[in-house]
């Protein structure tokens, strides 16, 4: 059965022995912080502080730090099953015949499943706030020293496109400015930024309505990071995810949907062209993220359950949380991407690449250049093409171990041959780019060379012991109590 709210999923995390309830007073201002960096660091479990300093509100953090926590999330034993689901979906064919269709039905039915359902209530109105409301009563967390203030750090933001009327949900950090306004830090590639932008160009409004939703079901809040393509709902790839609808509801005060069981709902607008300062904020980079000018989230409304719970999450040096829902997307996508690459037999993105700074990919090589083609075919997809370094090997290479292709890459590659360079847009938080939003990036081909790239001598075969050498050695192993 699927996850009808957070409570359910902390129930499970609780029966599986995945989470600790701290019952004692700490402070969201570094102390839950500090809690959550250790805990992830050491392979310990989510986290639930019930009693958080200055807030009746418990806060739940780390609730994805583990891939057996991305497992319980999504309700799977390993989370390759999901993209086993995409790949089957992607290969369903109308089959010719009568007998044929009706087998297909079930399939369709379950398509069904996936679009959200709106109803006239849900728990997130159990409490409704038009006036006396302030975000000073939630246990916003002060993550790092040098931060600029309180942030917002596991939000579902919804917006709508202006020119198709379609939602979109995003993750954007928002900072606290007083007890009414945050900010609102969509970087300029995100979908929340275009919609401010068509509108802010189209000059026929003062405002742009948004709504943010804290804590639901997981797949509901894990759909908010996906990279998806513009106008695919994400309210139906969570469907798709949790195998049931979201259950969507009408907010008060603006004209867009929230799931209905979220622990906490703020509604508002921001004022087209207003603009306040934002940051510095310790990132999932590892490094502090700058200054910068970002649109001011004005809150009209605050609804939320009985007895709320805050979600949170903490990035920094890796690996945190989020390694481990990228991890998750990474495996989730591969299907999506062989779809188009068909050639890529595995990637792996390294905690320690922090998502945009470095992507290992194996490739069955088949012509001259190939790895040159899969860059560059990269670096036109969706949000890959933030990659900053691209490493291509072949097939027989283990992309998940990140020491088997630094030693294969570091063997493989002529440097003035095997590297590539071009220009384009990077991540907002790339600090070291010439200048914001845009830079250089580099391209690797680890693969074994052929004639036709220019290479005549022979390729030298990998050392490996004799199979049934290393049987029976592994048997005199074992007889030697070793």
């Amino acid at each position: 059965m699927a996850y009808s709210d957070l409570r359910d999923f902390i129930r499970v995390l609780e029966k599986n022995r995945e989470l600790k309830r701290i019952p004692f007073e700490v402070d969201p201002y570094l102390e839950i912080t500090g809690f959550a960096d250790r805990a992830v660091k050491s392979g310990g479990p989510a986290l639930l502080f019930e009693k958080p300093k200055g807030s009746p509100v418990p806060v739940l953090i780390n609730a994805f730090a583990s891939m057996r926590r991305m497992e319980l999330a999504l309700q799977v034993d390993s989370v390759d099953e999901v993209a086993a689901r995409i790949s089957e979906f992607l290969q369903m064919r109308m089959p010719e015949g009568l007998v044929g269709k009706l087998k297909m039905l079930p399939k369709l039915a379950e398509m069904g499943a996936f679009f959200p359902k709106i109803v006239s209530k849900g728990p997130c109105k159990d409490v409704i706030l038009t006036d006396d409301f302030s975000l000073d009563r939630l246990p916003i967390l002060h993550c790092w020293p040098e931060d600029g203030g309180r942030y917002i750090t596991l939000p579902m933001v919804f917006t709508r496109n202006p020119d198709t009327g379609k939602r979109n949900c995003g993750m954007y950090r928002m900072q606290i400015y007083d007890a009414r306004t945050t900010g609102m830090h969509w970087q300029t590639h995100k979908q929340g930024a275009e919609h401010y932008r068509r509108l802010l160009a189209e000059g026929k409004q003062a405002r742009m309505p948004v709504a943010v939703a804290l804590g639901a079901d997981p797949a509901t809040m894990y759909s908010a990071i996906l990279p998806l393509p513009p106008d695919l709902d994400e309210m139906m790839i969570a469907g798709f995810l949790r195998g049931k609808p979201v259950e969507m509801v009408k907010c008060e005060t603006c004209d867009l949907e929230v799931p209905a069981q979220a622990e906490i709902v703020l509604e508002g607008y921001v004022e087209l062209g207003e603009s306040r300062r934002e940051g510095p904020f310790g990132d999932h980079t590892g490094f502090y993220s700058l200054e910068d000018d970002y649109p001011v989230f004005h809150v009209t409304c605050v609804t939320h359950r009985d007895r709320p719970i805050y979600p949170a999450t903490i990035v920094g040096p890796p690996p945190m949380e989020d390694f481990f829902m990228g991890k998750a997307i990474e495996r989730i996508f591969l299907p999506l991407m062989r779809l188009q690459l068909p050639e890529v037999r595995d990637i792996c993105l390294p905690a320690e690449g922090v998502f945009h700074n470095l992507i290992l990919v194996s490739i069955r090589k088949s012509y001259p250049l190939q790895a040159r083609k899969v860059m560059h075919a990269i670096w036109g997809l969706g949000q890959a093409m933030f990659s900053k370094v691209i490493v291509v090997v072949d097939e027989d290479v283990d992309v998940q171990n990140v020491r088997e292709v630094a030693w294969r890459a570091l063997n493989n590659i002529d440097p003035q041959r095997d590297i590539e360079f071009v220009l384009g847009p990077v991540d907002s938080l790339d600090h070291a780019s010439r200048l914001p939003n845009a830079g250089s990036k580099m391209g690797i081909d680890a693969t074994r060379k052929w004639k036709e790239e220019g290479f005549t001598r022979p390729w030298p075969g990998v050392i490996r012991m004799d199979p049934e050498v290393s049987r029976r050695v592994e048997a005199l192993w074992k007889k030697a109590g070793l």
